[in-house]
Order: structure tokens, then sequence, then C-alpha cells
């Protein structure tokens, strides 16, 4: 709290909890909208304390700053407010939070986005840079699919994708096996790793499941199900942690 104005802060809080005291218990749609506002405040504080310690709002708003403009959300969430809708819901008050919070959250991201700096940029493309933190995951996905899980495809005479001959420049295998087992070693344990390495053949000849299995200790007639499963949960987890940029030269 140390960069934030406390006697202010401490003040709204104050003021919050008077207002909510005088308010009288009733059903949800029987507030108006002043009262449901008032109501509210403390899920905008919320909100905008989780803003507060985010990376995308460091030094660029303060928590009052936040307030206020979860503020204007909530102020205006409640004017398109539609209280025949409201009365057909279940849980009226899960019904209210979900509806506020978006536009709650909307509202300080935006002013978020505008106090950032003087280069603008429409709103889709940061909804679209936020949603996956600027990584392409499908590049990733698709990378490591090909390299990773295409060894147990079982391709046919019929299937014509397997027919297309490949005149692309081949890779240098041996770099490309040790830099997969770089990424391997960074981002997965070492059961995975194993399975990968011996599934793939990244140093050594590639290995069928049951061979893994009996390499890795793993016993029963399921064994190689077992194995099926690491492979994938290794490969999600590659995708899940490895930018794009660390695969763009290969796809």
């Amino acid at each position: 709290m140390k960069k934030y104005n406390i006697q202010n802060y401490i003040r709204y809080k104050t003021d919050v909890l008077a207002n909510i005291t005088r308010l009288k218990d009733k059903e949800w749609d029987e507030y108006t909208r002043p009262e449901l506002t008032i109501k509210f405040l403390p899920l905008v504080e919320n909100i905008a304390r989780k803003f507060s310690t985010s990376q995308q709002a460091s030094g660029v708003m303060t928590i009052m700053d936040m307030i206020q403009s979860g503020n204007l959300g909530l102020v205006n969430a409640v004017r398109k407010l539609d209280y025949e809708k409201l009365k057909e819901s279940e849980d009226m008050e899960k019904t209210l939070k979900s509806f506020f919070s978006k536009r709650i959250k909307g509202s300080i991201r935006r002013q978020i986005d505008t106090n950032r700096g003087s280069i603008r940029i429409p709103e889709h493309k940061l909804n679209e840079i936020r949603k996956d933190f600027g990584k392409d995951k499908k590049m990733v996905e698709m990378f490591f699919n090909s390299v990773f899980l295409s060894i147990d495809a079982n391709p046919n005479d019929e299937d014509m994708v397997y027919q297309i001959p490949d005149t692309s420049e081949p890779y240098n295998i041996d770099l490309l096996n040790l830099y997969l087992k770089g990424l391997c070693q960074a981002h997965l344990s070492d059961r995975e790793y194993q399975v990968l390495r011996l599934s793939y053949g990244l140093d050594c000849d590639k290995h069928s499941a049951t061979q893994i299995a009996e390499y890795l200790g793993i016993e029963g007639s399921s064994s190689y199900v077992r194995i099926s499963q690491l492979k994938r949960q290794a490969v999600d987890k590659l995708i899940e942690n490895v930018d794009h940029s660390q695969v763009l030269d290969f796809v």
C-alpha cells in the first residue's frame, strides 16, 4: 500500500461500509438501481485489488484509479440490467455477480490499456494478445504434435495425405534432436523426458511402448497405455510452456 494514498483508501472503505449498512435487506430484484450499485461496491474493490498486483497494471494505475474505473463499469452495468430476466434466474446473486464482474473487469482493462502508453492498439487486438499472452499456441501445438505424436499414426494406402512426396529441405536431425532434448529437459519431469526420448529416438534407437515401460519399470498388462498417457502429458506440457519463437524456424 506504500504507493497508494492510504488515507483516501481508508476513507473510501469507511464510506462504502456505512452506505451498505444503511441498506435494508431485500430480495435482489427489489433493490433499486442506485441501491444495487452501492451493494456491489465491495465487488469492485475486490476485482481492482487483483488488478493492482498484476503485471499488466503495475506502475500504470493506482488502486483508487482502478476502483473508480470499476465503479464506472458497475454503474453502466446496472443501467443495462434487465429485471425481468433477473427474476427468471434460479440464483439471482450469482447471476448479478457474473453479469457485473465481466463489465467491471472490462472497464478496468480499458483504462489500463489507455493509460499504458501513447500507442493506441485496437481493443480486439489487445484481447488477442491477452488471450494467450502473445504466444501462438497453435504453431507450438502443430510442431510438437508433428514431431512426437505423428510417430504413432498408422497411415493407410487410401490416405492421400501420405502419398504426397515431401520435397522440402530436410532438417539436420542431429541438431534438431539436440534442440528437442534441451526443451524436454527444461520443461518435463525425468519420466516424461525419458518417454519422449525413447519414443522418438532423440539419442538412441526408437523404442516401442512395451520396451519403454520395461525400461521405466512400469508393470502390468496395460503398461503401454500408461506410456501413451505419459507421452500425451509430456507433449501437452511442452505446448503449454514453450514460446512459439523457440520453434519458429522448424515450423
